[in-house]
């Protein structure tokens, strides 16, 4: 039948064949759901049979998450060395290896050692360093039920998690994690958290009946209410479902199926490294054979020797081969990582540093990583005045609560032209009820437009607020405190009483998350009274509730009845009960008839529903969560303790209740991202914020961040993605900036439009849900306190702190990283290729043998690479790199300009080494030619001495001058900012005395002879030549710079690649219903 599964492959590895569709289990009855399973009527009371449970698991296979087959070391290896460099280096080997039996066996010995050595370590970094794709979708299968209680042959039996099959009745209870996708047959009270699957923030209610829609499979995740998902935990109550999905059909299957589908994109950075690489060893193979010939064709016919040439050829292959190389760009990366993990980024794959530099557009999660993730009161409104609410204090303070009349006080833009009952339909405090027949899930306390429809026109009450904020002579109403003071505490904890004490949740410890319990927009209260310095647990514990009217969403409202306090409720109320009422404001202003005037409890007044009103739709305009708090009065005898009362006790009375004033609640921003958003525009760095939460939220967020503006000025929802073609939704990404109500199935897509823009992208995100966005994205960035490991593995990226603010922190440390890694190549480009070129150009200009030796010429590559070429990997921050725009996509790390200065820090340093080699040549040859004694044993170590130096040296020139892209390094910035330059330098120095002077290791090993004091000041005359072409150079580009010219090859050139972006917006097989967060009408 249509529901068959896919078998796991051996040991879970996944099979090529496509999974099969699901039955629309959300809309089928009890009945239909039995059919489809081939199950009888009475199956819930006696499940299956142990044989029939056996068979079922032969059809259906374990309930398990199939994964990619892992490479085996062999083939990571071979990945390693599997490149024309390596090649050209393990031919050397080769050639070395005959040569220890055939000529010289302790300097070709020695050779093949270093040249092995080099390869196994970079090989070993290269495996080390190599991303674990798999991590994904093994944090995937760790997140499944262990065990789970069955039915099974007529008695509940807990069997392990992996044995049950599609058919199973399970029993689910608080705790419990969900073993498979579930079709519920009986609930109690029962609400899963599936948080991490849909992007839900507040525990899902669940019910059995089915649901209605003409398009079943549209309905997303967060929607099919008579479902549970596999994974996801039971917040509350209990229930019985059946099971229709195991392993790979189950929700959490069909993502494991997208991480394992996602490829990884490879960086720019190890693409320009394999581009260089592929050059370098074009160049190195053609200098080889010309040096061959020269040395083969000059040296006199009887003594050719063509493996005497062959092995000249290699020493300058291997002089230009850079064997430090990739073990220098990994210190690069390793030193930016080690930066960013101060800063609470957390990088998983080094390269992904790089890619960080060159993000043009982040895309970033609103809850928890733009905002706090913690409902927050931002405003308290009573009968004549506002008060803002400081969310940032640290401090217990009524000082927290300050009166601002201005704050949120007209409706935003977006909503002027509307009228109040649209606005109030339209907004994120509206009921999603009738879309698909289930309970309002993220904000319990909505409303439906009841009040408006009947009594208001759209401009009444404003009229209504503006009269109410001013006193009778029209002057502005200063009762209780004016403009900017703050109400006495008492204030506050007879205003907010209802809040406090019409409420079942725990505060947490010290008034913050640790410890709380209950619904995030009722302990918002409780977190503002705590912080205005009112005693919360005292109050409650002081006046318990003696009845109430429990939460239904059917009546949108709660109340409770204490008996009064002289703090609470003033004097004089000791034969009365207070009833305290928590609710839609909708739903309650119908049943008030006064209002407490300044929302003072000593004195009420006619209450004014147009004002309410207006106050409500004002708020909700800007994304607020609005919520009434009101009182009532009843004779002591009325209730007795313990009754059970039902709506009807609020609602049958008529108008009778009173109403103190309106909590406005919203996750306010981070205050620090405000900034990081301003920092990041400034860097050319967009920011866009994708939420599954309402369009008016979203863009109220947007504004206060910054990320509304006149070229992005609206916001765009995911069923308005939905409906767009591809060519569509590319014109949408680049015209907002605030994607509401979006689902993981939007974040790809936009992911892909916006990389099919030439748009490089970084991905936020911290569920389930959002792993294959993550990895589909170029930068994708997990939570790590709020995320899931399954998102974390599918990242690049893991902020500590959950704060956007650290994304751009890390993207100048991104940025750096580029520069450095430009830098990196200046200095050791033109140190190699000088090697080489000056064993060629020594032997065309003359000299009989090679200037330098093979071990010379590694140990020179080697320690310069990773010495030097440290300095420039370290380099801090350049001024102003955050002020220039992001790096365009396709740019080359040798650029026209880059190209110039190594190809003039080459030939200066083969023009000096060469000169230098022929300069010792003339100074101690004393009349003697190359066959004497004293040329081979005097003077040509004394000329490998002086090249090694002078090459050396000149390196460091080179390195000092590369330190700065554009500033001089004349002056006193050399001294300072990078202490490593000059811990190098010393180290450097103590080598190259060492290798010159110590008996047997310069003259056995390095071939060289112990240089005299006029060597030296040859070695230092030529170094500062070096450094001051360097230096000449660069005051030139400034000249052009100064000119308008691009001497920073930032334009397209020659040497660059036009990105060519993928078009194919298409979602993956296997996405397509992944709606996984309630949609808004």
């Amino acid at each position: 039948s249509s529901h068959n599964l896919l078998m796991s492959g051996k040991d879970g590895v996944m099979e090529e064949e496509e999974l099969k569709p699901q039955p629309n289990w959300h809309a089928m009855n009890r009945e239909e759901v039995f059919a489809e399973l081939e199950l009888p009527e009475d199956h819930r009371l006696k499940g299956l049979t142990a044989e029939e449970a056996a068979a079922r698991l032969e059809k259906y296979g374990r309930n398990m998450l199939s994964g990619k087959a892992k490479k085996t070391l062999l083939m990571k290896i071979w990945e390693q060395v599997a490149n024309v460099l390596v090649g050209i280096l393990l031919f050397v080997a080769a050639i070395s290896l005959v040569r220890v039996f055939t000529n010289d066996p302790v300097t070709n010995g020695i050779q093949v050692g270093i040249i092995v050595g080099v390869i196994v370590i970079n090989t070993a970094i290269g495996i080390i360093q190599e991303g674990s794709a798999e991590k994904a979708a093994e944090a995937l299968k760790a997140m499944l039920s262990a065990d789970a209680i069955v039915v099974r042959d007529g008695t509940e039996t807990k069997v392990p998690a992996d044995e049950i099959v599609p058919g199973d009745v399970v029993a689910l209870s608080l705790g419990d994690r969900v073993p498979a996708d579930l079709r519920m047959i009986e609930v109690v009270q029962l609400a899963c958290a599936e948080a991490a699957l849909t992007g839900e923030s507040v525990p899902i209610d669940k019910t059995v009946d089915k649901i209605e829609s003409d398009e079943p499979k549209s309905v997303p995740l967060g929607d099919r209410h008579n479902m549970c998902f596999s994974a996801t935990l039971v917040a509350q109550g209990s229930g019985i479902g059946l099971i229709v999905a195991t392993g790979d059909y189950t929700e959490i299957g069909t993502i494991n199926q997208l991480v394992n589908k996602v490829e990884d994109k490879k960086t720019a950075v190890l693409e320009q490294i394999d581009n260089v690489s592929k050059w370098l060893a074009f160049f190195i193979v053609i200098t080889a054979i010309v040096t061959f010939l020269v040395s083969f064709f000059t040296t006199d016919e009887a003594e050719r020797d063509w493996l005497e040439s062959l092995s000249v050829a290699l020493v300058c292959a291997v002089a230009m081969i850079p064997e430090g190389l990739e073990a220098i760009v990994t210190v690069t990366y390793a030193w930016a990582v080690s930066n960013m993990a101060e800063q609470n980024a957390i990088i998983r794959a080094l390269p992904a540093v790089e890619t960080l530099g060159s993000v043009t557009t982040i895309c970033s999660d609103k809850t928890g990583t733009l905002t706090k993730n913690e409902m927050s009161l931002v405003a308290w409104v009573t009968s004549n005045a506002r008060y803002k609410v400081d969310t940032d204090s640290t401090e217990r303070s009524n000082k927290n609560f300050a009166r601002d009349d201005t704050y949120m006080a007209e409706r935003a833009d977006h909503t002027k032209m509307m009228k109040t009952r649209d606005l109030l339909k339209a907004g994120p405090g509206v009921s999603t009820h009738d879309r698909f027949g289930k309970k309002e899930q993220d904000f319990p306390y909505t409303m439906r437009g009841s009040v408006i429809d009947r009594n208001l026109a759209s401009d009444h009450g404003k009229k209504a607020t503006e009269a109410a904020t001013k006193d009778e002579s029209g002057e502005p109403d200063n009762f209780p405190v004016g403009a900017g003071e703050s109400p006495e505490l008492s204030f506050f904890r007879q205003g907010l009483a209802g809040g406090v004490l019409c409420s079942k949740c725990t505060l947490g410890k010290d008034g913050g998350r640790e410890g709380e319990i209950g619904n995030p927009t009722e302990l918002s209260i409780l977190r503002a009274s705590y912080w205005g310095g009112v005693e919360v647990n005292e109050m409650k514990d002081a006046s318990p509730i003696i009845a109430e009217v429990p939460f239904s969403s059917e009546y949108k409202f709660m109340a409770t009845v204490h008996n009064p306090t002289a703090e609470n409720d003033g004097e004089g109320k000791d034969d009365k009960l207070i009833i305290h009422v928590k609710g839609a404001p909708d739903r309650m202003i119908p049943l008030c008839n006064k209002q407490f005037k300044a929302g003072m409890l000593n004195e009420t007044e006619d209450v004014d529903r147009d004002y309410w009103i207006e106050q409500i739709a004002v708020l909700s305009s800007h994304g607020l969560r609005c919520l009434a708090l009101l009182r009532g009065e009843i004779d002591k005898s009325a209730v007795n303790e313990g009754d059970q009362l039902g709506p009807e006790f609020v609602q049958d009375k008529g108008e009778w209740l009173t109403i103190v004033g309106v909590c406005a609640i919203m996750d306010p921003p981070r205050p620090e991202c405000v900034d990081a958003v301003s920092e990041a525009n400034g860097a050319g760095v967009r920011v866009a914020m994708i939420t599954g939460d309402h369009k008016d939220t979203a863009l109220a967020i947007g504004c206060m961040l910054g990320l509304v503006d006149e070229k992005h000025s609206s916001a765009i929802t995911g069923p308005e993605l939905d409906a767009m073609g591809d060519e569509e939704i590319k014109g949408a990404v680049q015209k907002y900036n605030v994607f509401a109500r979006a689902s993981p199935q939007n974040k790809i897509r936009i992911v892909k439009a916006l990389q099919s823009q030439g748009e490089v992208c970084g991905m936020t995100g911290d569920g389930v849900n959002d792993a294959p966005a993550l990895k589909a994205a170029d930068m994708g960035v997990a939570m790590g306190k709020e995320g899931t490991d399954v998102a974390r593995e599918a990242s690049k990226m893991i902020l500590a702190d959950d704060n956007f603010a650290t994304i751009v922190v890390a993207v100048r440390e991104g940025r750096v990283v580029w520069d450095n890694l430009r830098k990196v190549l200046l200095v050791n480009t033109p140190i190699n290729n000088a090697q080489g070129m000056s064993v060629l150009f020594g032997l065309v200009c003359g000299l009989p043998d090679t200037p330098l030796t093979a071990i010379q010429v590694l140990y020179c590559n080697l320690i310069c690479a990773v010495t030097l070429g440290f300095v420039t990997a370290v380099e801090p921050a350049e001024d102003g790199i955050m002020n220039v725009p992001p790096r365009r996509v396709g740019k080359r790390l040798i650029g026209r300009y880059l190209f110039l200065r190594i190809a003039l820090g080459t030939v200066t340093l083969v023009a000096c080494t060469v000169g230098s080699t022929f300069w010792a040549r003339s100074l101690y040859m004393d009349g003697a030619t190359e066959e004497d004694d004293h040329y081979k044993d005097t003077v040509l170590p004394l000329m490998r001495s002086q090249a090694s130096n002078t090459l050396t040296f000149g390196a460091c020139a080179v390195t000092m001058s590369a330190r700065f892209s554009y500033n001089s390094a004349f002056g006193m910035r050399s001294f300072y900012g990078n202490k490593f330059a000059w811990y190098s330098l010393a180290i450097v120095a103590v080598l190259q005395v060492a290798i010159t002077y110590i008996p047997g290791l310069n003259s056995v090993i390095f071939g060289m002879g112990p240089m005299y004091a006029e060597q030296w000041g040859i070695a230092a005359m030529f170094s500062f030549v070096v450094f001051c072409v360097m230096e000449l150079e660069k005051g030139v580009r400034r000249y052009l710079l100064a000119k308008g010219a691009d001497v920073g090859d930032n334009q397209y050139g020659f040497f660059d690649e036009e990105p060519h972006p993928d078009q194919d917006i298409s979602l993956p097989k296997g996405a397509s219903h992944l709606n996984l967060t309630t949609l808004n009408n």
